[in-house]
């Protein structure tokens, strides 16, 4: 492009019309790619923010990798963790026992997932220590029985700290009197709180050996959990530690377990900007209507420069010119304010809730009570490409047209 085209397409954009409403629809224009731009940035970081931290509480209790038995009982599990905690990726490893079962406490019973688990090797391995409401986790001593609840099962017990449950195992023991199931009384000795319903309601720790005693695993256990360095790695290590593994053993990542949830996720972000983009395309078709009347308004000045030896190239670019410049502050505004407020969000809410007394996300309802932001520079750049690549194909049609003009049809009533 030479300076001449881009001069007088800059003197265009910056000049008064004599129609108004050509700058009027230049200005929405302008606000609408900046709306769009904007709108996409501050939802795209928000779902990012809602990913990131459910993400953060589904692992804070859901270990990295994970190597389990087809049978479901590993018996020679010290050679397979010492497997696992070597590997370079690895920064924790440790054995647990799953199971199912019952917690009984004066009227109430409640469904359970019962894992056995070592406290100092688990506490390395998620950090639960850190997410104890009361008691903890060191406090699940062997041979003691002593039992970790979640903080909404607790509640739905009326379990307090030093009382006692009973807990029942579908695995029953043969009597004269018929089958029976197996019952054991446990004292709470902590209450978690992760922030996760599916684990706060369902989820009691116990002893690794209790466990093993409880569900008669002899000396085996359920599996190997792991604890990696780079989590976004796990599919990788899980592979590589495959093929070290014996036939019987798999291992399994924490994508592979909530799989259907990350992609659900992912699908509605694309859906998010798919559906806001067309706010961007709206703002386009207004350049469209702003070049056309802009073609129109500017008849004369088309056919004296092409009397004086602008080429149909030349005009064309003029007024792409004026196109690109909407286009491009528009772009500029709605970056700038969609990065402003998706880093502010964290204190702008508060204020609008405040302001009018509501709470857009209530702890009853929601795992998440703070609107949270993650705001990804490639999110910034992909937005942003997108609308200055939308704005320079809105014009292309309108400076065609304007540089079809023929010079003497232009003049003929001037």
């Amino acid at each position: 492009m030479r300076p001449y085209e881009l001069l007088i397409g800059l003197r265009y954009t910056r000049a008064k019309r004599r129609n108004h409403f050509i700058s009027f629809i230049s200005l929405i224009s302008m606000l609408g790619i900046a709306l769009g731009v904007a709108a996409l940035i501050i939802v795209l970081s928000v779902m990012n923010g809602f990913q990131k931290e459910i993400r953060a509480r589904i692992l804070g209790i859901t270990p990295h990798l994970q190597v389990s038995s087809d049978t479901g009982r590993m018996l020679d599990w010290q050679a397979v963790l010492d497997t696992v905690a070597h590997q370079p990726e690895v920064s924790a490893a440790a054995p647990y026992v799953d199971g199912q079962g019952m917690l009984s406490m004066n009227a109430s019973v409640q469904g359970v997932m019962v894992r056995g688990i070592s406290p100092e090797a688990e506490n390395r391995l998620t950090g639960l220590d850190g997410k104890m409401k009361l008691g903890s986790l060191s406090a699940l001593r062997p041979g003691e029985f002593g039992i970790v609840l979640g903080s909404d099962l607790a509640r739905a017990l009326g379990a307090q700290l030093g009382e006692k449950v009973l807990l029942i195992t579908p695995q029953g023991q043969i009597t004269p009197t018929g089958m029976l199931p197996r019952l054991k009384q446990f004292r709470v000795v902590g209450i978690f709180e992760i922030g996760m319903s599916p684990y706060d309601n369902a989820l009691a720790l116990i002893n690794l050996t209790d466990a093993q005693k409880l569900y008669r695993m002899g000396n085996a256990v359920s599996g190997i959990s792991a604890r990696l360095h780079d989590l976004d790695r796990a599919p990788q290590v899980a592979v590589a530690l495959g093929r070290l593994l014996p036939r019987d053993l798999y291992a399994t990542d924490w994508t592979r377990q909530n799989a259907n949830y990350f992609r659900a996720v992912q699908m509605e972000k694309r859906m998010m900007f798919i559906i806001l983009s067309l706010i961007v395309a709206v703002a386009a078709f207004n350049i469209v209507s702003t070049l056309v009347m802009a073609v129109t308004d500017k008849q004369a000045d088309i056919a004296i420069l092409r009397t004086l030896g602008a080429s149909p190239r030349s005009i064309m670019k003029i007024f792409m010119v004026q196109g690109v410049v909407i286009g491009l502050i528009g772009m500029l505004l709605g970056v700038v304010g969609g990065v402003i407020i998706a880093v502010n969000i964290g204190s702008i809410v508060p204020f609008i809730e405040h302001l009018f007394g509501v709470q857009f996300l209530s702890k009853d309802v929601y795992y998440i009570n703070e609107l949270p932001s993650d705001l990804h520079h490639t999110d910034v750049i992909t937005v942003a490409g997108f609308s200055f690549l939308i704005s320079l194909l809105a014009t292309l049609y309108p400076s065609w047209r304007a540089a079809q003009t023929q010079p003497a049809e232009a003049l003929r009533y001037e």
